[in-house]
């Protein structure tokens, strides 16, 4: 499992587009290939790692040459970043969106200008997909469905009681492991208690489990956190309330940082899953296929496993991020 967990992001080929662009570069001749990439903030271990990979990827070591943007987790600040991208005309467009909703006079802004966008980590809705050439990223509501069974296999039939921090309001990761979590408990006798938006950062997720504390106290068996920093936050807040992690409040998260793993090695978590942020590289190889006019996949997901305590202790000496 570590070596799985050290490799290189497994692509799964799920659909085609036939949108390539027929800007000329291609990555391998005289001509750099200008990429303009919106990423939507850093705000967790996981973000610094993903960001760390796409600017890597993107660079003159493939023949690219990238321009960057962090938009502070607000949408206003990746839109704007996306029309000085099409106003200086590079050859394609990369970026996580903050949320699912709100694109399409910015997407149609890119189509109407012959540049194709390539979503990396999150989605955006239905109706702003045919503006979209190609995603690269996680199966965001599997990683609800693990986290949610491992808890459903352990507590039902137990009259357990569940909290839940879940990530970024309108996000497509928080939206799709809510449902995701949801499927795996119908037909539990797991109570969920709470539910509500620690905006994925380590601060927040301490903010949040302190209100839980404070309304439900020892009624809380079990926390699913919908990322390892508000977990990590939780900790210090059910460390503060006099309770033990791991055994007063089980938790689960999802990510598979190295901080993260050594919380679950350590028991402080119970089960970890996996949500690769080392993407960079695929993305590359989507961008110089497209500006090339190669057809490419709709859709490549990374491949993402589970941790418990003996698998995370296996995996941190060769952890990436």
């Amino acid at each position: 499992m570590a070596a799985a967990a050290a490799a290189a992001v497994a692509l799964t080929l799920t659909g085609c587009s036939g949108n390539a662009a027929s800007t000329a570069g291609g990555g391998g001749g005289s001509k750099q290939i200008k990429v303009g990439f919106a990423q939507e903030g850093a705000e967790s271990g996981w973000r610094t790692a993903n960001t760390k990979s796409l600017q890597e990827a993107l660079g003159s070591k493939n023949g690219i040459k990238l321009t960057f943007s962090d938009a502070q987790q607000k949408q206003e600040n990746q839109i704007a970043a996306i029309r000085s991208f099409i106003t200086q005309g590079v050859d394609a467009i990369v970026f996580a969106p903050v949320v699912e909703t709100g694109w399409t006079d910015v997407l149609k802004q890119a189509k109407q200008a012959h540049i194709p966008v390539i979503l990396e980590d999150r989605d955006v809705d239905k109706a702003d997909q045919q503006y979209i050439t190609s995603r690269v990223g996680d199966d965001f509501e599997k990683e609800g469905e693990t986290s949610c069974k491992w808890i459903a296999d352990n507590f039902n039939g137990k009259g357990a009681n569940l909290v839940v921090l879940e990530g970024t309001a309108g996000s497509s990761a928080a939206n799709d492991r809510t449902t995701g979590c949801a499927k795996a408990l119908q037909g539990t006798d797991i109570k969920t208690l709470d539910q509500q938006d620690g905006n994925f950062t380590r601060a927040q997720g301490k903010t949040v489990m302190e209100g839980f504390l404070q309304k439900y106290g020892n009624k809380i068996n079990i926390l699913y956190a919908q990322n390892d920093d508000m977990g990590l936050g939780a900790l210090d807040a059910i460390k503060a309330a006099g309770l033990t992690p791991g055994k007063d409040i089980q938790i689960v998260t999802t990510d598979g940082t190295h901080d993260g793993l050594t919380a679950l090695a350590n028991g402080e978590f119970n089960y970890v899953v996996e949500c690769n942020p080392l993407l960079g590289d695929d993305v590359a190889k989507v961008v110089k296929d497209v500006v090339a006019g190669k057809k490419v996949d709709k859709l490549y997901l990374a491949k993402d496993q589970a941790f418990d305590q003996a698998a995370a202790k296996a995996a941190l000496p060769t952890r990436k991020y």
